[in-house]
């Protein structure tokens, strides 16, 4: 049986970040991956590129059933100093919108670093192992798999959550949680495109491939306004994907898909000036042409402009503005880029990531419930709670 300080569940963000603290401080680690190759999500990130942290990082950027767990984690390692780490090996990169941040060449640079890093101070990685059972024993956790038994001191679970399947992504590490005691907050998709039901599909099939920048999604009190994209099967995009964390079965979801526009003036200034014109030209002016002809369709608008009344009008700007839908679901977690829900923070300490009831367990990264937005935030939540745990484990 290998002895180690330090057993790290999962070579992902979180999980090599930790790595490479826990073995700056001088402890032995070893980093065991089911899969055969490190760090694949960060690789396939940010269509290739990894957005790798967002300048705008902060706790109101996450949601978990206590929001105030992440505020530790976030302040001691922060966006800049990953951003130095960045710098420190050469890595050049770009800000896009809304402090969105990513590696001007490809995402495997971000994997190349970390695992360069891991090596410099002496963690070891052990790719397509796979671990069996752990168990607790004399306060060191022991660690079965097909290939080989190790005892480790500390160990880190960082084996993230169950999206993306295709990938490797199994619910172990909510098994380890459950198997100590700990809670877990019911896993769900999120950052994932949003269904329609049969019916409505059929009507809208036209409409895939269509999208419109800076529309307004809205879910109860949560608003997100980026753009839409109409898909075979319903509706993503980055707002869709934003509210698809917040919405819940059943619950009614609100597009406005010109929130900086008064479609109704609009709409009357067209028909004063043509009153010939149909509807759906009037209203191309302002949204793709395909569109404007399925607002008109659905809404079952005849004549020409000048036949349509303010109220006909108003009936065409809610269609545009204030469209309400129940999404018959999410595409589930083939497509989510993360899983929201995990290991209940209430049984970890918000500094080191450790469970309270059991020393020397460590829960980080996507495992734990803890989701950021899109746009860079869950990468920043992996560097900051892998840091976190690194200066503990």
């Amino acid at each position: 049986m290998d002895s180690f300080d330090v057993v790290v569940i999962g070579a992902g963000a979180a999980g090599m970040m930790c790595a490479i603290e826990a073995a700056r401080r001088g402890r032995s680690v070893l980093v065991i991956e089911h899969g055969f190759a490190p760090g694949e999500k960060i690789r396939i990130s940010g269509g290739g590129r990894c957005n790798f942290t967002n300048l705008g990082a902060g706790p109101a950027n996450y949601l978990s059933e206590n929001p105030r767990f992440c505020i530790s984690a976030l302040k001691r390692y922060t966006q800049r100093d990953f951003i130095a780490m960045v710098e420190r090996h050469g890595i050049a990169w770009h800000e896009k919108t809304l402090g969105q941040l990513f590696c001007d060449g490809s995402a495997t640079q971000i994997v190349d670093m970390l695992v360069t890093e891991m090596k410099r101070h002496g963690a070891v990685l052990r790719l397509g192992t796979k671990i069996d059972t752990v168990e607790r024993r004399d306060a060191e956790f022991i660690l079965t798999g097909p290939v080989g038994q190790w005892r480790a001191q500390s160990l880190v679970v960082a084996c993230g959550g169950l999206s993306i399947p295709k990938m490797g992504a199994t619910g172990f590490g909510y098994d380890i949680a459950r198997q100590f005691g700990l809670r877990i907050v019911q896993p769900r998709p999120a950052l994932v495109p949003l269904t329609f039901t049969p019916e409505m599909l059929e009507s809208l099939k036209p409409l895939a491939g269509v999208s419109v920048d800076g529309a307004a999604v809205r879910c109860g009190k949560t608003r997100f306004q980026e753009a839409i994209l109409f898909t075979h099967r319903g509706l993503s995009g980055p707002a869709i994907l934003q509210i698809s964390s917040f919405w819940r079965g059943g619950e009614e979801i609100a597009v406005s898909m010109l929130p900086q526009t008064d479609v109704y003036a609009t709409l009357r200034q067209a028909r004063a000036d043509n009153g010939r014109q149909a509807p759906q030209t009037a209203l191309s002016t302002l949204l793709p042409k395909r569109l404007a002809q399925a607002v008109v369709e659905r809404q079952a608008i005849t004549g020409t402009m000048g036949d349509l009344s303010d109220k006909r009008l108003r009936t065409i700007e809610a269609a545009v503005n204030d469209w309400r839908i129940v999404p018959a679901g999410t595409e589930g977690y083939r497509t989510a880029e993360v899983t929201a829900g995990g290991v209940d923070t209430q049984n970890l300490d918000s500094r080191t990531m450790q469970a309270r009831d059991v020393p020397g367990l460590f829960f980080i990264g996507e495992v734990v419930d803890v989701t950021g937005w899109l746009g860079g935030y869950n990468f920043q939540w992996a560097w900051s709670s892998g840091w976190s745990a690194g200066q503990a484990a």
